[in-house]
């Protein structure tokens, strides 16, 4: 029971790593499954589908990344990193829940792991996004 108690802690601190070098796509993958869905919901087939999931998520990567560079003051910057970071943090909840929903049996205990879990991804994705660039990077 401990080990399977240790390797749950130690495929969510895997997962949670993953997921923070990760979650600045999470807003483009949802925006593109969700056009994929739709365009095969209205009968574009499959492979339409995945052609407009793909242009839609690549059009919202484009068009958060444009903004990002484009915005200088930093409450705009901030804005648009928060509008980022809260799909982050609802995909790192979920990644926190799949794991624990068979390994914690107490309910409470596993909403706290998951709520922690989601603030970590969302709070580092956050911290990625709002960070100054470099100033080694400035200068090139």
């Amino acid at each position: 029971m401990v080990a399977v108690m240790l390797m749950s802690v130690a495929l969510i601190a895997v997962l949670c790593v993953a997921a923070y070098r990760l979650a600045v796509y999470a807003l483009p993958f949802m925006l593109g499954l969700t056009a994929a869905r739709f365009a095969y919901e209205t009968g574009s087939g499959l492979i339409g589908a995945g052609l407009v999931g793909l242009v839609a998520a690549g059009v919202a990567f484009g068009l958060l990344a444009l903004l990002f560079d484009t915005l200088c003051q930093p409450i705009l910057r901030l804005i648009v990193a928060l509008i980022v970071a809260m799909p982050a943090a609802v995909a790192g909840y979920a990644l926190v829940h799949g794991v624990m929903r068979e390994t914690v049996p107490s309910e409470i205990w596993r909403q706290i792991f998951c709520i922690v879990g989601g603030a970590f991804v969302g709070v580092s994705a956050l911290m990625r996004l709002a960070a100054p660039p470099d100033a080694s990077s400035a200068g090139s």
